[in-house]
C-alpha cells in the first residue's frame, strides 16, 4: 500500500510539473531517461551476478553464516564484506533484500548496508592521499563502530 502512495506522489508531483512548466519538465525526464540507460546496464549485470550467487548458495548457509541466530559472529562477518564491498546503493537494498528473504538476519544485514555505505576499505588509500591516514582511519573507525551501534538499535526496534 505504501508503494502505491509513493507511486501517486510521484506521478502527481510530475504532472504539477508538467503543468508549471512543460519545457523544464520535458528536459528533467530526458535526463532521467539518459542517466537510467547509463546505469542500467552495469545494474543489470550485477543484479544477475547477485542472482547466480545467492542462487548458487543454499539458504541454510547464509541462515549459519549471517543469519538472526548468528549473533555478533554474523554481524562481524557482514560488516567486512560490507567494508570491502564497492557497490552503489541502487545495487545494495535489492541484495539486502534478497538476504533477508533467503533467512539473513536483520541486525546483520543493517551493519552490513551501513559498513558498505560508509566504511570504506577499498577507496582508503585516494582517502588518505587527500584527507591524511589519521583522518580517514578516524572516520572509518567512527562509521564502522556507527553501524554496530545503528545495527543494535534497528535490530531491538524491529524484533
Amino acid at each position: 500500500m505504501f508503494t502505491v502512495f509513493l507511486y501517486a506522489a510521484a506521478l502527481s508531483g510530475l504532472i504539477y510539473s508538467f503543468v508549471k512548466d512543460r519545457q523544464k519538465t520535458k528536459k528533467s525526464l530526458m535526463v532521467a531517461k539518459k542517466a537510467f540507460l547509463n546505469i542500467f546496464p552495469e545494474f543489470s549485470a550485477i543484479l544477475i551476478l547477485i542472482a547466480i550467487v545467492l542462487t548458487l548458495t543454499p539458504p541454510e548457509t547464509i541462515q549459519a553464516l549471517v543469519g538472526g541466530q548468528s549473533g555478533f559472529l554474523g554481524m562481524i562477518i557482514t560488516a567486512i564484506v560490507g567494508a570491502v564491498t564497492l557497490i552503489p546503493g541502487f545495487i545494495a537494498f535489492p541484495l539486502a533484500k534478497s538476504l533477508l528473504d533467503v533467512g539473513a538476519g536483520t541486525t546483520q544485514i543493517v551493519v552490513f548496508i551501513s559498513t558498505l555505505m560508509m566504511v570504506g576499505f577499498v577507496t582508503a588509500p585516494l582517502e588518505m592521499r587527500y584527507f591524511g591516514k589519521r583522518q580517514t582511519l578516524l572516520r572509518n573507525g567512527m562509521a564502522l563502530v556507527y553501524s554496530f551501534i545503528v545495527a543494535v538499535i534497528v535490530g531491538g526496534v524491529i524484533l
